[in-house]
């Protein structure tokens, strides 16, 4: 049977009502990106779920995967197919998409350059870590690089503490490295710490579930949902590595109210976007660095180096400051590759331009 759902309880508000406005005139209704499988997406609207396809005008005007929608996207349908079910071959179209309030993105695996969207429109980004063999500071201040960058909330998950000896120690590792960002320790085995979840799950509040694999994200999944909608495996011992569970990203309806997206977990997680999530991630150095003598300070060997300053006097660790420089060098070799990316793109849309111009005057003559 097909669901039909209040748009309300997808996070639809009055804003992105504002937004839908000039929508209105051309009869087309909103939806939200529930799935997407290859060139179709699953789509809840008011009618229910349907399938959907985007326009080929938005699919022709893209100059890359970005420009189309992404999971937890808002957009604009034509087409009024009732039941996805019963109307298999009746697509509905995307129009367009809404502007975005938030979008958590990661460069592409591979040597290409290009962006990869996680999901969209999202309040808070749950950064979900465990507890034990698998536990690393250094991946969670990537991870933070990257939710910070994103316009979302970042909330760190320390799961499994059922399997761990010694949560309050590795709790402080992660409070040096994540400052003034909420930490939750939880156990899905125990239920110990879940509860510290529900004041982010709120009607019309938007969560994603982000990690590495086996991490617990599909377990926490089908704990917060009351039921098992999501497969999970036992990781392995040794290293506490997992497999991937969860192999797209989905929307659910959480029962206390909320949307959660579940992501598959990350075994690459590169950074991409301008770089600013750094200053966040890091406001400790950012903060010394405010206070160096030298407006263009290196933090290297320069006199007056409130950085180094801070290394030496035990304030910040030599590790998190050669992170931060590791991360640093990697969004400005992002940006650089990026901004050429950008460069080929408007050459390549200026021809395009340029080939439909001539084709409109030859079928003139």
């Amino acid at each position: 049977m097909n669901c039909q759902y209040e748009l309300k309880e997808l996070g639809w508000n009055d804003a992105w009502q504002e937004l839908f406005q000039p929508y209105l005139k051309s009869g087309f209704y909103p939806g939200r990106i529930a799935a997407e499988y290859r060139d179709r997406f699953k789509v809840w609207t008011e009618l229910g779920e349907v399938w959907a396809v985007v326009s080929g005008k938005m699919r022709y005007a893209a100059l890359e995967r970005s420009d189309l929608p992404a999971v937890g996207d808002w957009v604009a349908l034509e087409g009024r197919a009732e039941s996805m079910m019963d109307h298999e071959d009746q697509d509905v179209i995307i129009q367009s998409i809404l502007p975005r309030k938030s979008k958590f993105s990661r460069k592409a695996a591979g040597k290409t350059s290009a962006e990869q969207i996680v999901a969209t429109n999202i309040d808070t980004v749950f950064l979900v870590n465990a507890l034990n063999f698998d536990f690393n500071v250094r991946r969670i201040e990537r991870y933070l690089t990257l939710a910070w960058e994103s316009g979302a909330h970042p909330v760190l998950i320390l799961s499994k503490t059922d399997l761990c000896d010694d949560v309050e120690e590795k709790v402080g590792q992660v409070q040096d490295a994540a400052p003034g960002v909420d930490i939750l320790p939880i156990s899905c085995a125990t239920g110990d710490g879940v509860s510290a979840i529900a004041p982010y799950t709120r009607q019309g509040q938007t969560i994603a579930l982000l990690g590495s694999s086996g991490a617990g994200k599909s377990t926490l999944v089908n704990y917060l949902l009351g039921q098992n909608v999501q497969l999970t495996y036992e990781v392995r011992e040794k290293d506490s590595r997992g497999r991937h569970t969860t192999t797209s990203r989905e929307l659910f309806l959480l029962p206390q109210g909320g949307v959660l997206i579940d992501t598959p977990g990350m075994r690459e997680i590169q950074l991409f976007g301008s770089g600013e999530g750094l200053s966040e991630a890091f406001e400790d150095i950012a903060a010394y660095a405010g206070n160096c003598r030298f407006s263009d300070c290196q933090h290297e060997s320069e006199p007056g180096c409130a950085v180094q300053k801070a290394i030496a006097e035990g304030m910040l660790s030599e590790e998190r400051y050669e992170s931060y420089k590791k991360l640093q060098r990697e969004a400005r070799y992002i940006s650089r590759k990026t901004n050429l990316q950008e460069q080929l793109e408007e050459k390549k849309k200026w021809k395009k331009i340029t080939q439909q111009i001539k084709e409109h005057y030859q079928t003139k003559r």
